[in-house]
């Protein structure tokens, strides 16, 4: 089976940087892919993306040396095997508050004996190669979202849960819980102090401790931190980025 690159990376002691597909676009996801990051999500929570759309997307990143990842919808066991199935090596579930969502989301991502994942990887066979089903537990990463209040006073209990690979943490919906405004670079320090205890302990257990950023400056930043896995602005984002800049240098120019 294909080695999961992005989880040799973390497991020699180095970090990944993610890339974040919101947009339904195999072209996109290519050409990010190609940019260099160690790994590409495709979002199908807040993504306009939909399982077909994914599919192709995951074929197009596969095209590169990123390792391709999903966030799923919810923690739902027929989209969580669904995706693993198109060939995600890194599958990111939100909303996971309690050891039973932690053992729920598990559960569905795993071959017997350690969870109860149905046999039938269809396109995975191809992007893993021979040995897929006997290798996919120990190569595919799963990761724990963990943004509300009541899953960082639950954080000990989630970490416990066999078969988990890490926990990454969604400072805009932790920040709601906490009765503040949703940032991907937040300043409050309850939520800082939070997104702190989460990452000591996950840290502490061996496990991957990621986190979603708003760009390269916060994602220094939580690097230094100790995180080891962050995710960038979206598609999206960086179009809009790239696209005011264009046009404030531009307009910026008095007309002769």
């Amino acid at each position: 089976m294909r080695p999961n690159a992005a989880k040799a990376i973390l497991s020699g002691g180095g970090r990944v940087v993610n890339a974040w597909c919101s947009i339904a676009s195999s072209h996109i996801a290519e050409a990010l892919a190609h940019q260099g990051f160690d790994a590409v999500t495709v979002d199908l929570q807040h993504g306009a993306i939909d399982y077909a759309q994914a599919f192709q997307m995951l074929q197009a990143i596969s095209t590169s040396s990123a390792t391709p990842f999903v966030r799923v919808p919810w923690n739902e066991p027929g989209i969580l095997m669904k995706v693993l199935d198109a060939g995600a090596y890194g599958v990111i579930c939100p909303m996971i508050n309690t050891r039973k969502d932690a053992e729920a989301f598990v559960g569905a991502c795993r071959y017997p004996p350690i969870g109860w994942r149905s046999f039938g990887p269809n396109r995975a066979v191809y992007y893993a190669g021979t040995g897929y089903w006997q290798n996919a537990n120990n190569e595919v990463v799963l990761l724990a979202q963990v943004e509300t209040a009541e899953a960082v006073a639950n954080i000990d209990a989630i970490l416990s849960v066999p078969g988990l690979d890490g926990i990454y943490v969604g400072p805009g919906d932790l920040s709601l819980s906490m009765g503040v405004a949703p940032s991907m670079a937040p300043d409050s320090q309850p939520v800082l102090d939070a997104m702190a205890n989460v990452r000591a302990k996950t840290r502490a257990k061996g496990l991957i401790a990621a986190v979603h950023t708003d760009g390269p400056a916060t994602a220094l930043e939580r690097y230094s931190e100790g995180f080891q896995f962050c995710s960038l602005q979206t598609d999206m984002r960086m179009l809009i980025n790239a696209a005011k800049a264009s046009i404030d240098a531009v307009k910026s120019q008095k007309s002769s």
